[in-house]
């Protein structure tokens, strides 16, 4: 299996459609939103890039639930498994492609993970904590390598109701079914990512993304929901409901962007750590440069 991973807006899906291309293969999304059917604009979700040649690249794992669903890495796993057999079965290779560090690291190390069920009373119990009191207790029950379940109350509370599940049940995290794989990471100096940010942003809102998230709302899905998915849900979401002002929540939601980027290369830099050898492409090289530098290297195992 070829990875192809790297922050927000450098390119990876693009770069892993040509390589699937020469190799006869197949993607499978690594994006935890893209799961999520009528989240087009605000995931980034351009299934035009998936043609070329006159022809479609088959994907897989996009648009696969519905909105306000909440999908996890439990189901991500199994469903990864699906799709994969699937490709390699038809004798096709396969391409994982994506920027969701906690689903590509479930994947190729192999964890273990189980369907925790919902725990009431615990639930009713850390509904009544503030913040402060629910980060210091997740805190407290493992060491927090994925900020993303800071960022939110309701991420808190169900990292601390799974966390309890598997102290109580006795349960590692650590599994035995991994699927190896030749890992690719484009990275671009720190300010061209940024101006990539920026411009790909004024693009969607031009194109209709605060549109699609009036679309979300009026379908049913709640503006708590849609704030929970983060980045432009959570900020559009509250530029509607009029918590901001639109020049505020454009500020706000390029700054969280940025940050959020950030976030995704110190992920894949500590995959590093853990023993993940990341072969890194230039972004600045051609199309045809770094299709090259991914044949080449392939070749060598």
């Amino acid at each position: 299996m070829i990875t192809l991973l790297g922050p927000t807006a450098t390119g990876k899906t693009r770069l892993a459609v040509l390589i699937a291309d020469k190799i006869n293969g197949e993607i499978i999304s690594a994006d935890s939103r893209q799961v999520y059917k009528h989240m087009d604009i605000g995931t980034g979700k351009d299934l035009a890039a998936y043609k070329i040649k006159g022809k479609g690249i088959p994907y897989h794992l996009i648009n696969i639930v519905e909105p306000g669903y909440a999908y996890n890495v439990h189901e991500y796993v199994n469903d990864f498994e699906k799709a994969f057999n699937s490709i390699t079965e038809r004798k096709r290779e396969v391409v994982l492609c994506g920027g969701s560090g906690m689903y590509i690291e479930a994947v190729l190390k192999g964890y273990t993970l189980m369907n925790v069920p919902v725990n009431e009373p615990l639930l009713i119990e850390l509904s009544q904590k503030t913040y402060n009191e629910l980060v210091e207790i997740l805190t407290g029950l493992k060491k927090v390598h994925n900020t993303t379940d800071l960022t939110e109350r309701e991420r808190l509370i169900r990292a601390i109701e799974i966390e309890t599940y598997y102290k109580e049940k006795k349960i590692s995290l650590s599994g035995t079914k991994a699927y190896p794989s030749i890992i690719f990471g484009i990275n671009y100096p720190r300010e061209v990512v940024r101006k990539c940010i920026t411009e790909r942003l004024q693009q969607r809102l031009e194109n209709g993304m605060i549109d699609e998230v009036h679309s979300l709302l009026s379908s049913g899905i709640t503006a708590e929901t849609l704030k929970y998915y983060g980045l432009e849900y959570k900020f559009i979401t509250q530029y509607i409901c009029g918590e901001l002002a639109y020049d505020e929540m454009v500020k706000l939601l390029n700054t969280a962007i940025h940050q959020f980027a950030k976030r995704q290369m110190t992920w894949f830099r500590r995959m590093e750590k853990r023993g993940f050898v990341i072969h890194w492409i230039d972004g600045q090289w051609g199309e045809e440069e770094k299709i090259e530098y991914v044949m080449k290297t392939i070749k060598k195992f």
